[in-house]
């Protein structure tokens, strides 16, 4: 049942990530202090999903096919959000 649960909630983490396009629609979604917080809770989000799948696949050991499926995706979520924040770290430091 554990496995299952692991399993269903990394799943849906696998698709969390696309609802920013639909939102970015909006006019209010791409003003300033907006898009920079949806930016950074969706980049805190995949790194924490990137993270939750590895630890279930490997703490956890739920080894499904789909878990399997799920962990390699997450991790390039995850890799990539890193990857976003690290983009916007020069603008942090040069103010």
């Amino acid at each position: 049942m554990k496995n299952k649960i692991l399993t269903a909630i990394s799943t849906i983490m696998l698709f969390v990530p696309w609802t920013i396009l639909p939102l970015r629609s909006f006019d209010w979604a791409l003003e300033s202090p907006v898009a920079e917080i949806m930016i950074y809770s969706y980049a805190a989000f995949m790194i924490f999903s990137g993270i939750f799948s590895i630890l279930a696949y490997t703490k956890g050991k739920v080894k499904s096919k789909l878990m399997q499926v799920c962990v390699v995706i997450n991790s390039i979520y995850a890799v990539g959000a890193i990857a976003i924040l690290c983009m916007t770290i020069p603008g942090f430091v040069n103010g």
